[in-house]
Parts: C-alpha cells; structure tokens; sequence
C-alpha cells in the first residue's frame, strides 16, 4: 500500500512555490495555496474567473446550512449542518479590447504562484499574450488580515510590455457561488447598495437564516472613475485604468465580511455592523495591513517554527503545517472549532470530529494555550446540544456528535454517528490534558467539570454488564477503528470510559475540599447525587478491559483475535481506497484495522504502559493496519520511534508533513487535511522529540533521524517557552522566555533556565 508521492511543487524553506500552470493540478493547488484566519477562509483559485476544473471557495467559520436526510428510526439523525460556500469576495473580471481572461482559454507564459509563511501573502502572476499580439504582465496578491479577522485584501498590479492602452475592470461581491454538493449556491440577498466609499451587500441561507455582511473599498494608483452594477446576488464596481508601456498600474480592494449564524439577528442591525466594520479599515492603507501582516507571522515563527537541518522537503512541509494550523486556528474567537479541512474546501462538510482533542489539541496546547482553550469552549458551548443527542439515544447525559458545525449530530450514517461512542471520551481528555500541561484549573472548575459530570452520565447509562462476566461494558459500538462495526467491549471505548470515570470523580473530590463555592455550584446546576459518584466508582473499578495475559496484546474488541485473517500485504495496490473499491460490508469481515485503536490509547496514556506491552501490541496491530485515514501513520511512527523501531518510524513520517503538498492520497484536491497536518506536528516533537505530556512532568527522550544532520523545536510549558535542539552529538534545552521550569531529559529531572542545558545524545538514540 505504498503512497507515491506527486512532486511538482518547488522546494523552498520559507514559501510554497508552483511554476507553470497546469490544469489537472488546478484544484489541488487551490487547496495548497489556500488562506484563512481562523474567522474566513478562501481556496486559491483564480478570481479573474476560469472555466477549467475548479472550486472556487469561501468559506466564514460557523456559517452553515441544513439539510434534511430521511431517516424515520428513533435515534437516528433526520437532518444535519454543513459548512456553506459564501461569497466571492474576490470576484474580478479583465478584459483589454473585448478580450476577456480566461486561462483556460487565454495564452499565458512565466505563470507562478507562491505563498509566503512570512508574510502571509498568495502572489500569482503571469504574461497574458493577447490575440492581437499584445503582451500584459499581471500580478495578483491577496491576504486574509491575522490581525484584523473581518478584513480581507486582494491587489491587482498590470504592467503592458509592448503597448500603451487601457484594462476594463469589473471587481465586487458574488454570492453565487455554487455549493458543491449541492450544486447551486445556498444564499439569497437580502440588501446591497453603496454608502460613500463603501459597496456592499447581506445575504442570508437559505434553510437556517445564516446572515454575512461583505463590503469593499477601492484604491489605485490612479484615480478611478467607476460605475455601479447590479444584479441577482452579485454587486460589483466596473472601471477602467490606463495603461502605459513598462509602468505598472494597480488597484486593491479592502473587504470587509461579517458573519452571524443566530437566525434572530436582524439585517439592518448587521448591516449596520459590518458598515461600521468598514469605516473602520476604510483608512488603512495598504502597506500598513502588508506591515501587519508580516509582523505577525514574525511573532508566530519567534515561537512555533521547527527547523530541520539535511532535509529540505521535510522543512518546507513543516512550516506549511504550522502555517496552515495557525490560519486555521489561533483562538481569537471563542466556540469555534476546526473542521477536517479546515476552511480550504467543502470534504467532510466543514464538520469537526474527535480529531480536535485528539491530534490537534496537543499542537495549540504547546504553542497557543488560548486557542486551546477555545477548543473547549467549543464543547462547553454545545453541551446542551450533546444533551439533547443523550436523550435522542435514551440515555442521559451528554452525548457529543462524532462530527458537528455547531453543536448538533451531523454524520448521516447511522453506524458512525449512533455506535461511536469515543467523542466524549476525547473531550474529557482534552480537558484533563490541557489543564495537566496548563494548569488552567479555572476553566476546570468553571466549565470542565460540568462537562465531565454530564459526559459521566452518558457513559453510566449507555454501558451495561456482561451477564456471564459480571462485567461493564459497551455494547453496539465502533471505535476509532471504522473497519469493526457493532462490536461488543472495544477496548478503546472501554478504557477510555474508565479514565473518564476517575478523572471526573477526582475533579470533583478536588473541588469539594479546595473550591467549596465551586463545588456546590456545579452539583446544583447539574443535579449531582452521591448516589451516582458511587456507581460511576463501581462502574469504573469493574470495567471490562479486553487483554491476553499471556501475549500481552489487548484484544480490540470481544472476539476480535477470533476473525478470519487477512494479509493487508497481499491486497492489490489497485483495491486503495477499500472505501472506493469494496463492498461496504466487506470491509467488516476481518482482523483488518483502518488506523489505530488499542495503539491509539497506548499513545494517549503512554505513561501507564511499559515498553514491553507497547511492543507487543505494536507488532501485533501495525500488521493488520492498512492506513485508511491520513492520521493513522503518525501514531504508529511515534510510538515505533519510542519502542526503537527508527526506520518503520521514519517510514511511516517520510510523508507525514508533505501529505497534502505531494498529494500522496490524490484527493488534496478537496481541501487539505487540517487534522492530519496537526498530526505531522505531533510526528516530530512527540515522535523524534520523545515529548510525553500525560505524566506528572512534561518528559522528552530525543531521537535523531539518520538523514537529518539537527532539528529544534519549541514548546510552551508552565508559562515557559522551552527551545529544544537535537544534534548528531547532543541534545539542548533553553528556556527563551518566561523563567524557569523542570522537566525530564532522557529520564533524569533538569532545570531548565534561560542559561539552558546540554546533554549527550541519548545513547541508541541515532534513528
């Protein structure tokens, strides 16, 4: 099941660079070249317009639409939310004497397009060679402000090589853009019109009354004499500029879009908002956002870059990763989460999953606490949601969806969303990770322990006891792995149930002595009995946790080592993807696994398992495991780095941080994979870097890869940003900001100050 990767981007430690158009490669570059600012998001596609193969995509986090999907069972979802493509607020349209730009039908020479990780700009430029002769060079920049999150820039520079004459312009506003899946656009309009310098117009969903406000100003390098158009959905100013030989001429466009998902809100009171929004950048200038701009990207890499020295490709796929998790999220708006891919396309629906406290958590906890936090306060803001999904599935408590836009179950496959029970589990480690490594024992007491109590009481009522074991359990369900439908006892589920129960009962023994007032609060609000904190204590201590003493392999599930086997090796090449290729029931007929289960709880919990048992479980499912899922060759490499299998673990990296920008699954074309991206992270630092951050310190046993001559990373700890340097003889820890803190090298405990510290290169440690 070899990935073969699809080069032909240029290798650059500090930009993503393409030469040369090709069409076949279009969509997948419309992701890659993607930008957003946790708020908006825009795919790279041409805005002058092009009638190739092409999704143009924009896309306002929170923004979503209904539909409904015809189940009639108890329990199952009759309707779900989607992500939504909004409006095109780069819409340009050029023409020179009648002759309009189409690349796909207009010559052009000298194309290139690059993306910037230090200045946070998309550039693509190119020579239009016209029909009579006439050559125009035209360079597109665009940003989406990480400063200002409403405000969005496009500039336009014309430079004629063989003549002077003048370009027809027409720039605006479009919510026709077509929703996929549903191919028609999702909106109406509501209002448009122009107030000074501002044109502008509402638009609303469809089905859930979704509003976002979208406005632009103009500048030039000349003074324009524009005329207003108007038509359905659509408002737009059309212009002229003169041009003269060898000089450049352009024009930029400020946008500003406002979003709001609350069906109540009034048109004329957000349209009153995003006008007030607008007056407000109306005078910037451009080079200031540009200053902006690259000012904060200078910050982020001050704090989050990881450097790798002997390996190019690796370095840029990196950088392209923290670039694209900090465009992705930052936390500046609280309840938001981070869908599968982001906001670069429409796969997945836009929907977020288990994925955020299980891959991407670790990433904001380490280099932006704040944003992890957000996370959270995702899950707290849709907790009466979850609650009302328990009540769906008659059982108490909070049931959180396996994939959601705002809180609501939005898988339509029944399998999924009613038996994978392991989103509420997630969540109750996120909150016991992040304030483990953060300290952040307000939000625990303010907001975590309602949610571990509420997330208690779904476990307690969907599990029951085995009848001749004497056992609890679950029963009915999938794990992670999506290849065992309706198993008994899934020894992720069951595990993870367990760790809930003792989390919550500690977090709220904790609180009855230290914070009294707090306590009392969250049994009133919540209703708590004792009663229920001893059947959740009996409930935890007589857990079901499917193991083979003799082996020392946990047993997925009930059954599992009894399932015919399958050589994963011997399925042709030619079968991948098995969802495309198999049978859909076939799939469930083997001791085959998609991506991790028991390995998955190995690596949560690692601390709590010895070497050996991670080992044997090691060898005994990463030959069954045929990687379906994007995330599941970074778990394996970590924990084959941890148990000194170096080059399985480099293999299963070798693609880690390059999925998406050597499209190694062939469908980057549909947006990249955010998750998956967060993972790539986590390959480095917790793989080669030996982080464990579930023990009472934060601990680290680097390893150096054979091909790399050094790499350093940093991490956020306790309030003190540690930089870590691994080379071929030593390994050093300096604290950059912040003070002090202890953490443990290679098994030894060490103070880490801003003098730092060196130690040799853990013996055996040369990948």
């Amino acid at each position: 099941m070899a990935k073969v990767a699809d080069k032909y981007l240029k290798v650059d430690p500090w930009a993503i660079i393409e030469e040369g158009f090709d069409p076949e490669r279009n969509r997948t570059s419309e992701s890659i070249f993607s930008l957003g600012n946790e708020y908006m998001g825009v795919r790279g596609y041409a805005e002058e317009g092009y009638s190739g193969d092409s999704l143009p995509g924009s896309y306002l986090n929170g923004l979503n639409e209904q539909m409904d999907v015809g189940n009639h069972y108890k329990g199952i979802i009759r309707s779900l939310r989607y992500m939504v493509n909004a409006v095109d607020w780069l819409y340009t349209r050029i023409s020179v004497n009648g002759s309009q730009l189409d690349l796909a039908h207009s010559k052009v020479t000298n194309y290139s397009r690059r993306l910037d990780f230090r200045t946070g700009t998309y550039r693509r430029e190119f020579i239009w060679h016209l029909p009579d002769g006439k050559q125009l060079q035209i360079s597109f920049t665009r940003l989406v402000s990480m400063t200002l999150s409403h405000l969005g820039l496009q500039q336009i520079t014309f430079e004629p090589l063989n003549f002077t004459g003048s370009v027809d312009i027409c720039t605006g506003l479009d919510f026709n853009m077509i929703h996929e899946e549903h191919g028609q656009s999702m909106w109406k309009q509501l209002r448009s019109g122009d107030e000074g310098a501002v044109t502008a117009i509402l638009g609303s969903t469809l089905t859930t009354g979704n509003k976002l406000f979208s406005g632009f100003m103009l500048q030039s390098s000349q003074p324009l004499n524009t005329e207003l158009v108007e038509r359905d959905r659509f408002i737009g100013r059309k212009f002229s500029l003169e041009l003269s030989q060898g000089e450049p001429a352009s024009f930029t466009k400020l946008v500003v879009n406002a979003a709001d998902n609350e069906a109540s809100r009034t048109a004329d009171s957000l349209w009153a908002e995003g006008m007030e929004l607008a007056a407000g950048v109306s005078g910037l200038e451009e080079q200031q956002v540009f200053a902006d701009q690259a000012s904060y990207w200078s910050g982020i890499w001050a704090t989050s870059d990881i450097t790798i020295e002997g390996d190019p490709e690796n370095q840029q796929g990196i950088r392209f990763c923290i670039f694209q998790l900090y465009q992705t999220y930052h936390g500046d708006h609280p309840g938001y989460n981070i869908g599968a891919k982001g906001l670069t396309g429409e796969a997945y629906r836009g929907l977020a999953f288990w994925d955020t406290e299980s891959y991407c958590l670790p990433f904001y906890m380490f280099n932006n606490p704040k944003a992890a936090r957000s996370l959270l306060e995702f899950r707290y803001k849709t907790l009466p949601e979850a609650m009302q999904r328990g009540k769906d599935v008659d059982c108490q408590g909070a049931f959180y969806p396996i994939a959601t836009i705002d809180g609501t179950e939005s898988c339509d496959l029944w399998q999924h969303s009613n038996l994978q029970l392991h989103v509420g589990t997630a969540v109750s480690y996120g909150i016991w990770h992040y304030v483990k490594n953060t300290g952040d024992r307000e939000f625990l007491y303010s907001k975590g322990a309602e949610m571990l109590i509420q997330i208690s009481r779904f476990y307690a009522t969907r599990g029951q006891w085995g009848q001749r074991s004497g056992e609890y359990g679950y029963f009915g369900v999938m794990g992670p792995d999506e290849f065992q439908l309706m198993v008994n006892n899934n020894c992720y589920i069951n595990l993870m149930a367990k760790k809930l129960f003792e989390f919550t009962l500690e977090t709220i023994a904790e609180m009855k002595v230290k914070t009294p007032e707090a306590y009392a609060d969250v049994v009133a609000k919540t209703e708590l009995r004792e009663e229920e904190l001893a059947d959740w204590d009996n409930k935890r201590e007589h857990m079901k946790i499917p193991l083979d003493t003799e082996s020392g392999v946990y047993e997925e599930h009930d059954g599992f080592f009894d399932m015919p086997h399958i050589d994963i090796h011997s399925i042709p090449v030619t079968e991948f993807p098995l969802y495309s290729n198999w049978s859909y029931d076939r799939l469930y007929r083997y001791d085959m696994i998609k991506q991790p289960d028991v390995l998955m709880f190995m690596f949560l919990y690692n601390g709590q398992f010895s070497r050996d048992a991670k080992l044997a479980n090691y060898e005994y499912y990463e030959s069954r495991c045929i990687h379906e899922s994007s995330l599941s060759p970074s778990i394996h490499s970590i924990l084959a780095s941890e148990v000194g299998k170096h080059e399985e673990a480099y293999h299963f990296f070798e693609f880690a941080t390059r999925l998406d920008l050597d499209n190694y699954n062939r469908n980057t074309r549909e947006g990249l994979h955010t998750t998956s991206i967060a993972a790539a992270w986590m390959n480095i630092v917790y793989g080669f870097g030996g982080m464990r951050s579930d023990g009472a310190r934060l601990s680290f046993q680097p390893t150096l890869p054979q091909r790399w001559t050094s790499y350093s990373f940093q991490v956020r700890y306790e309030g003190v940003l540690l930089g870590i340097i691994v080379n071929k003889d030593s390994v050093s820890f300096r604290a950059i900001e912040g003070g002090s803190t202890e953490v443990t090298i290679y098994g030894q405990t060490v103070l880490v100050d801003a003098a730092g510290t060196k130690l040799p290169l853990g013996e055996g440690m040369m990948a």
